[in-house]
């Protein structure tokens, strides 16, 4: 997939959300054997040296694996926060560097982003949970426009609204909660049986390929070695117009994430333990 500065994304890869550094060192290693190229991981994990350590220790070339991270709000005033982020994970330049939340400070914290975007430090501009009013201000005062959204979406809550803004400025959607959180009656939803029959591929195969068929980034994470492999077994069928009709009736706009101002409050005063 093709970003708006023409660097190139791989359209499925591995998250490392509440991986503990153990667990992502051993699902990163095992992804990157399966042949995914892309890791994404973040400030907040805790776990970007483990993930830094699995890409040394894969053997393969650093610019052949591309890395998304994220910086944590209680950096967005830290001025160091992308060259401390750079030494974590041990690498020269990250591919996508993301703002993890909107929170007070962002625009500071952008700038950074940019700075380090112009001195070759980064490849790609990322936002975090920056929807409605959040990603609209930040288009009328960035120079630099972001070249990825990571928020959530899946079939009931696919970020129709939101969309009309990324389509404007070419920016690309990378869902969290890719899999709904593990709600088991999005993936029980008959249309996900009738078309595993089909493709001889699982319900949870065919949500995925629905995300890639939608033009989004997908990150689903685990450490189960085989769910690992099946959620990478997706990249040789693809659903038909008319199925993709059929998975858009789930639209119900039921979210799972809902944050709260208060929570953002929050974010901006807690501080990772970046020594673990």
């Amino acid at each position: 997939m093709k970003l708006n500065n023409k660097v190139e994304i791989p359209s499925v890869g591995i998250g490392t959300f509440m991986l503990s550094p153990e667990e992502a060192y051993n699902s990163v290693t095992e992804a990157l054997k399966l042949g995914y190229r892309l890791i994404d991981t973040a400030n907040a994990y805790v776990n970007e040296k483990a993930v830094g350590r699995a890409m040394k220790d894969s053997g393969l070339n650093r610019e052949d694996i591309f890395l998304s991270t994220k910086i944590w709000a209680s950096e967005y005033l830290n001025d160091n926060a992308v060259d401390e982020t750079l030494s974590r994970l041990g690498v020269d330049y990250i591919d996508l560097l993301f703002l993890h939340q909107p929170c007070k400070n962002y625009m500071h914290a952008y700038k950074n982003l940019e700075k380090a975007y112009k001195e070759g430090k980064i490849k790609a501009i990322g936002i975090s949970n920056f929807e409605g009013e959040y990603i609209e201000n930040l288009l009328k005062e960035c120079e630099i426009v972001p070249q990825v959204i990571q928020v959530e979406a899946h079939p009931y809550y696919p970020q129709d609204t939101l969309r009309k803004t990324l389509d404007k400025y070419d920016i690309k959607l990378m869902s969290w909660y890719p899999l709904g959180h593990g709600d088991k009656s999005l993936i029980a939803e008959p249309i996900f049986a009738e078309l595993s029959k089909k493709y001889n591929k699982t319900p949870a195969q065919i949500y995925l390929r629905w995300h890639i068929d939608m033009g989004f980034i997908v990150i689903p994470g685990s450490k189960n070695p085989k769910h690992i492999a099946d959620n990478f077994d997706i990249l040789d069928f693809s659903l038909t117009p008319e199925e993709m009709g059929k998975i858009a009736l789930l639209n119900s706009g039921k979210r799972y994430y809902n944050r709260t101002e208060a929570q953002l409050e929050q974010f901006s005063l807690w501080r990772p333990d970046f020594e673990r």
